[in-house]
């Protein structure tokens, strides 16, 4: 476990925990590294902030398409059945993503992703990376 991730497991415990219902939480870079995970496997973690790397490029493609739109993704909520998955940009190259069971509370979702984001903004950034090394 990395320093880092130490630092975010409590904070992301506080938003599976106070929020029910909630599945899996991710924090993940702008590439698709996984950097964080509470309430699921490194696997899982692992497939999912793949997964989020596509899908943020994707709704940027598609911001970039409003008038008025810098092209940035700043929050994706997708319904499915079963449950829902939210997607939130989480500070410079991070994402925070969120799987939760179809009961929850979307509001109370979105609000505590966007407090935890807040708070802990500079923790969840993801310096670029050269040569494959983050600097």
């Amino acid at each position: 476990m990395t320093q880092q991730q130490a630092n975010m497991d409590w904070m992301l415990k506080d938003l599976a925990e106070g929020v029910p219902q909630t599945r899996h939480v991710v924090v993940l870079s702008a590439d698709g590294l996984r950097m964080a995970q509470y309430g699921t496997d490194t696997d899982t973690a692992d497939r999912l902030a793949a997964a989020c790397a596509g899908l943020q490029s994707l709704a940027a493609a598609v911001g970039s398409e409003l008038p008025r739109s810098e092209g940035r993704m700043r929050l994706v909520v997708i319904e499915m059945d079963g449950g829902f998955f939210y997607l939130m940009a989480a500070g410079a190259g991070a994402f925070l993503a969120v799987l939760a069971d179809e009961g929850v509370d979307a509001g109370l979702m979105g609000q505590r992703m966007r407090d935890l984001v807040l708070r802990i903004g500079d923790h969840l950034s993801s310096p670029p990376r050269q040569d494959g090394v983050a600097r």
